[in-house]
């Protein structure tokens, strides 16, 4: 397996941008770009999503496959990418049901997830996902790590990060300036690589809402952690399907608000170091109240 972690040296990601600081003097500082890139599913437009612009098939498959458009037993036959266009095309086998639902819906604005939200609950009917346990060394082990890893967030900001995981190693680490796209580039580079995700943990920077946790639960994975913090719905939705749920992991701290009989407390929280100032994120410095 070829892991995928960020180039903050890719130069199709950032861009220089001159300005003034706080004391007139001028600076120049990298940017993040921020492309159009519209998804076809088949002959149908489905969305135009703004996104970083690498990874485009991983991201309009895994789009496609977390909203509840594209299903398991869904065969695809293509995926292309035009560049000059910004276009990605999602062939399948057969018509998909969700061709012609989506005639008879109004979209709504940003990323369309009000169209699909509906469906994307349904998808979670009768869902169980493993019980599989999650060892607290693992996730001591991963945010030190990931903390720490060159990312574009580090380079630019203004950028969200998701993490694939098993056990204490980081396998695909995609970022985007929404942290659904993070988080369906790995859900498509999943389903093009046919990767299992029973044994998985999936780390987001960003926070614990209502649909991270449905994606999440959606690509079958049984456990979702992040440095920010909870929306009540989305540990709701949590506890219904069984997903483990930890946020506010910060240096010796975390807290599981769903899941906690699958941990296994196998580290002394006193010896995981506490983060250096410098490594402590946008979203940790605001919930602690320093800037």
């Amino acid at each position: 397996m070829k892991k995928i972690f960020p180039d903050p040296s890719d130069p199709r990601l950032t861009r220089p941008v001159t300005g003034r600081d706080h004391t007139g003097a001028e600076v120049t500082i990298r940017v993040v770009e921020e492309r159009p890139l519209t998804i076809f599913l088949n002959s149908r437009e489905i969305v135009t999503a703004m996104t970083i612009g690498d990874y485009p098939e991983y991201l309009a498959l895994g789009f496609l496959r977390n909203q509840g458009m594209l299903k398991i037993d869904d065969v695809v036959t293509g995926v292309d990418y035009d560049d000059d266009l910004e276009v990605v095309v999602v062939r399948t086998e057969t018509e998909t049901d969700f061709e012609e639902k989506l005639q008879k819906k109004t979209r709504t604005s940003g990323c369309a997830v009000g169209t699909v939200f509906g469906d994307m609950m349904e998808g979670l009917e009768g869902l169980t996902l493993p019980e599989t346990p999650l060892r607290t060394s693992w996730l001591y082990a991963l945010a030190r790590q990931i903390n720490t890893m060159p990312s574009l967030y580090l380079e630019a900001g203004a950028i969200h990060g998701t993490v694939l995981c098993r056990g204490d190693a980081p396998l695909v680490y995609m970022e985007d300036v929404g942290r659904h796209n993070a988080v369906d580039k790995i859900a498509g580079w999943m389903l093009m690589h046919g990767e299992s995700a029973g044994d998985k943990l999936l780390y987001t920077t960003g926070r614990l809402t209502s649909e991270m946790v449905i994606k999440t639960a959606m690509m079958g994975i049984p456990a979702l952690a992040s440095r920010s913090g909870f929306t009540a719905w989305g540990v709701e939705i949590a506890r219904q399907v069984g997903l483990t749920l930890i946020g506010r992991m910060r240096g010796q701290r975390f807290v599981c608000l769903s899941g906690e009989e699958r941990l296994i407390r196998d580290a002394d929280p006193a010896s995981a170091p506490e983060e250096e100032r410098k490594h402590r994120r946008k979203g940790a410095r605001k919930e602690s109240g320093v800037e």
